[in-house]
């Protein structure tokens, strides 16, 4: 981890040494979650299959949560990125419809239009519908990260988008952005903040949760699988289905 990503997010050392654990993680958030090999911070695949042991970990709904809806994501992909149909002057807001509970998000075409559009180009296909959200971090940084129809990382629609909306980009509790694999990258995966998180201004902020940040704080509050900061959460979170209307 860089030192400039070291001041970003702790000072003192008990903090230098925390961050400098989760931060491979860190950077994999910049890179969809990839891990190089005999990295020392496993990530989980799909299926909750260990990456680094091979060994299938077993979970089950929890508190407040319930059994996915019948199906499997469709995995569709394509060569480019849609074409604009978003109005950057209306109101949007995207619901997902998770097996813990409902999120609903106040997307932000003025700022972020080529997000919003390839968001609500995504939720229309019904691309997001049955995905797992395949990452929770609960120490230095605090998201859920979404949005991969493989559940490893490493998933994306086929096309990328240039990064919007980073000039001043802050993470307070609420923001809905996109992770990327560096400038330019976007794709399909998104990360829900559900406290305060500092992050260099990389990521691009494209909606607010306006309910159902309980949810979130549930999630998160079971932990990870492996009891570490970073990985699959505990409890599967599924996205039955996602849906985007214009107000």
């Amino acid at each position: 981890m860089s030192s400039e990503l070291q001041r970003e997010l702790g000072h003192d050392r008990r903090n230098r040494q925390q961050h400098r654990r989760i931060g491979v993680p860190l950077r994999a958030l910049r890179i969809l979650g990839i891990l190089a090999a005999g990295a020392t911070v496993a990530v989980l695949a799909a299926g909750g299959v260990s990456a680094d042991t091979g060994v299938r970990l077993e979970k089950g709904p929890g508190a407040g949560c319930s059994d996915p809806a019948a199906g499997q994501p469709n995995g569709k992909q394509w060569q480019a990125e849609p074409g604009m149909t978003v109005d950057t002057s209306a109101g949007y807001t995207a619901t997902l419809e998770t097996t813990c509970g409902t999120v609903t998000i106040a997307l932000d075409p003025a700022r972020a239009p080529r997000t919003v559009n390839s968001f609500a180009f995504l939720s229309g296909e019904k691309y997001f519908d049955h995905t797992k959200c395949h990452r929770l971090t609960t120490q230095g940084i605090f998201v859920l990260q979404c949005g991969d129809p493989t559940a490893s990382g490493t998933g994306g629609p086929g096309y990328k988008f240039p990064d919007e909306n980073l000039a001043g980009a802050t993470y307070p509790a609420g923001t809905v952005a996109m992770a990327n694999a560096g400038p330019g990258t976007n794709g399909s995966q998104f990360f829900l903040v559900y406290q305060d998180t500092r992050l260099p201004a990389n990521y691009t902020p494209f909606g607010r949760i306006t309910s159902g940040l309980d949810v979130l704080g549930n999630i998160a509050s079971a932990g990870v699988i492996d009891g570490s900061g970073d990985g699959a959460p505990t409890t599967d979170v599924i996205l039955d289905s996602v849906t985007t209307e214009r107000n």
